[in-house]
């Protein structure tokens, strides 16, 4: 997929002349706004890094992080995945690991969960007590990993706390402050590796009876919660408990200040850096966490969508993301992107192709008159490709050599065993081509401190911008070499290298194990985070208008946002469509069957959906798959976010319609329950 659009035609460019067109585009807007999204996608490992470079530290843009564990000083990968085999108490909230980090969920947790770790709990950790693993889940939905977690440690080892949706920041102070209430507390770590624990404790004060009260959960279930994580074993020994968050927390309510409310709890039980211990994301992408500062950038960072949505800026990359089917307020931003980006094809469309000073002219007269010039880099087709004026073909796994890490920070390399299609090229090596024209046609241009920010990017191979991102610039990164990675094989290393041994790479089982922390001082900072309701702006309303809490994730069938199986025949005749799952009673009342296609739609747009029965559903609560191409789930997320400029994707309201009975190429589909049940 090497295309451009030139004229209303795509044709198969010289990547030298599509550079150029790109470098003159960016070159002539003599360094106006610019709108950046990162990559997100394909090439994540090595793009991370150099892509950022690139953004961050040439062209001065904006990215966003939604960790407030990292302010606290806490990085977010922080143990191994054996702790989840050592843990006395697993807590997860906002995910649902059976369905989207499988692998690990049913090596790791499931042992620990059957009793069937306590051999290697008693090798790892001995003299304490051990028993089978318990497990708390904090999700508004009844997910199948509660129902694998019933199945395989029985109930009474399971607690489900089904909150109402978005008040997760309220049950996190009232368990601190139950918690911190009974002394159950790691005194000696909070006076050697924190700060500010006597103050986040006063200002966070929850009651139970107040938690319960906004949580809808019954109080007895709260401080059985706070007993399960935080009561002492036999003995006076402390329990240890592994804390683990994905997407429901990351990208809900208040979510930047819920994640510190989490953090809170384990660093007053002294839960980060132990083994059976941790407080993380669960992973997602296979990253290589290799960025440069973006200090420059500030707080809030730019709301770029609504910056493009708005009229701002005139050139837009984008690597690796399809915002029409992934971003928030999908609908609007559909509508301003086509409108901005059709005019610079309608420009382009009016002057002779070959014709390369007439083109840039036409390009900026529309970029002036409001239009916007995309850049779309990217492995296959996409939704908000259709509306790029370049398309620049990157590799991916397979076709490049790719240095990528787990969720416990395991680096391996991935060598290249074929050859890309066509033209394409690893992602770090089109930065290189941008940047050498850049600098390029800045110093012809006679500015030599612009062309100066462009220098360094003389990258031939993926090893090469290794070399220049991860071991320049990353703690340890001196110690990993591609040759050495090689002999690490599938294991890889567990990032922070150490040193090397015998010619392997040393890593780092646990971070913060020494009880040193990423503040000035080393210690972790406690955090206030007082509950403020449903925080964005509007959704209040929203839910008040609106009878349906439309949640929404991933599912197992289908890889991340449909990214490549919504060119795979078999995916696609399961799901034609995007299920929402619903109550059945709910559907009686809308006259509904399974299988038939429904309207989901409210102030900020509509999509649609193929309705699954799930008897488990709360009343008046579905969840509805996202990102899904026949059906995107973002049409119906308002604009909210938080002072970060971080969004809530997942408390939207809407109402359902029914459009048509189960349309043909649904008929041929079950929809028995997916509940894990043992044989």
């Amino acid at each position: 997929m090497t295309l451009s659009t030139v004229a209303g035609w795509l044709r198969d460019p010289c990547w030298n002349g599509e550079v150029v067109r790109v470098v003159v585009a960016v070159d002539t807007l003599d360094r106006e706004v610019m709108a950046w999204v990162p990559t997100i996608g394909a090439g994540i490992p090595i793009s991370a890094y150099t892509c950022s470079r690139r953004v961050s530290s040439s062209l001065h843009s904006q990215q966003t992080k939604p960790h407030g564990s990292r302010d606290m000083g806490v990085g977010e990968l922080n143990n191994c995945y054996e702790d989840a085999e050592l843990a006395d108490t697993i807590m997860v909230v906002g995910a649902n690991p059976l369905e989207t980090q499988t692998n690990y969920f049913l090596n790791h947790w499931v042992p620990n969960l059957r009793g069937a770790s306590l051999e290697k709990k008693r090798r790892e950790i001995p003299n304490e007590p051990h028993a089978q693993g318990r497990i708390v889940l904090v999700d508004p939905r009844r997910t199948v990993t509660v129902a694998a977690c019933e199945t395989e440690a029985g109930r009474d080892n399971v607690l489900h706390l089904a909150i109402n949706p978005g008040t997760d920041l309220a049950l996190f102070n009232a368990l601190f402050t139950e918690i911190a209430a009974r002394g159950w507390v790691d005194r000696a770590f909070i006076a050697a590796s924190t700060s500010g624990y006597d103050a986040a404790v006063q200002a966070n004060r929850t009651t139970i009876e107040q938690a319960a009260q906004i949580t809808g959960l019954s109080a007895e279930d709260i401080r059985k919660a706070a007993t399960w994580i935080a009561e002492p074993k036999q003995g006076g020994v402390r329990r240890r408990t592994m804390f683990a968050y994905e997407k429901g927390l990351i990208w809900g309510n208040d979510n930047y200040r819920t994640n510190q409310a989490l953090v809170n709890i384990a660093l007053a039980t002294g839960n980060v850096g132990r083994p059976g211990g941790g407080c993380v994301r669960l992973g997602g992408h296979q990253e290589g966490y290799s960025r440069p500062s973006d200090a420059h950038v500030g707080r809030p960072a730019a709301y770029v969508d609504q910056l493009l949505i708005g009229g701002r800026g005139g050139v837009h990359h984008i690597w690796a993301c399809d915002h029409f089917k992934t971003t928030l307020n999908a609908a609007e931003f559909k509508r301003a992107y086509k409108r901005r980006t059709d005019l610079v094809k309608q420009a382009m469309d009016g002057v002779p192709a070959g014709d390369r000073a007439a083109q840039v002219d036409a390009i900026m007269g529309a970029i002036r008159q409001g239009g916007l010039f995309s850049v779309d880099v990217d492995i296959v087709p996409t939704q908000i490709g259709s509306c790029a004026h370049i398309v620049l073909p990157a590799a991916t796994s397979g076709e490049m050599n790719l240095t990528s890490m787990n969720g416990e920070r395991r680096m391996r390399l991935t060598e290249r065993y074929m050859d890309p299609p066509g033209q394409a090229l690893p992602d770090a090596l089109i930065v290189a081509r941008l940047a050498q024209a850049l600098e390029r046609s800045w110093r012809t241009a006679g500015k030599a401190d612009i062309a100066d920010k462009f220098r360094g990017y003389d990258w031939r191979t993926e090893e090469d911008a290794f070399n220049d991102g991860y071991r320049r610039h990353e703690r340890g990164g001196e110690h990993v070499t591609y040759e050495r990675l090689r002999a690490a094989g599938t294991n890889g290393f567990q990032e922070p290298a150490t040193g090397v041994e015998s010619g392997r790479i040393v890593g780092t089982k646990r971070l913060f194990a020494d009880g040193k922390f990423n503040k000035p001082d080393g210690r972790a900072t406690f955090t206030s985070t007082q509950w403020r309701g449903l925080q964005a702006e509007g959704k209040q309303a929203e839910k008040d208008k609106f009878r349906f809490l439309v949640n929404n994730g991933r599912a197992n069938h289908i890889w991340q946002s449909a990214y490549l199986d919504q060119h795979n025949d078999f995916v696609r005749d399961r799901f034609p469509y995007p299920f929402i799952e619903m109550n059945p009673a709910d559907m009686t009342e809308l006259r509904l069957n399974a299988g038939d296609l429904v309207e989901v739609f409210n102030d900020n747009g509509a999509t649609q959906a193929m309705v699954w029965p799930v008897p488990s559903a709360r009343r008046g609560q579905t969840f509805m798959l996202f990102a899904y191409p026949t059906g995107v789930q973002g049409n119906v997320v308002s604009k909210g976010v938080n002072e970060f400029i971080i969004p809530n994707y997942k408390q939207t309201w809407a109402n359902i319609r029914k459009i048509a009975d189960a349309p043909e190429g649904v008929r041929h589909l079950t929809f028995k329950s997916q509940e894990y049940r043992q044989p």
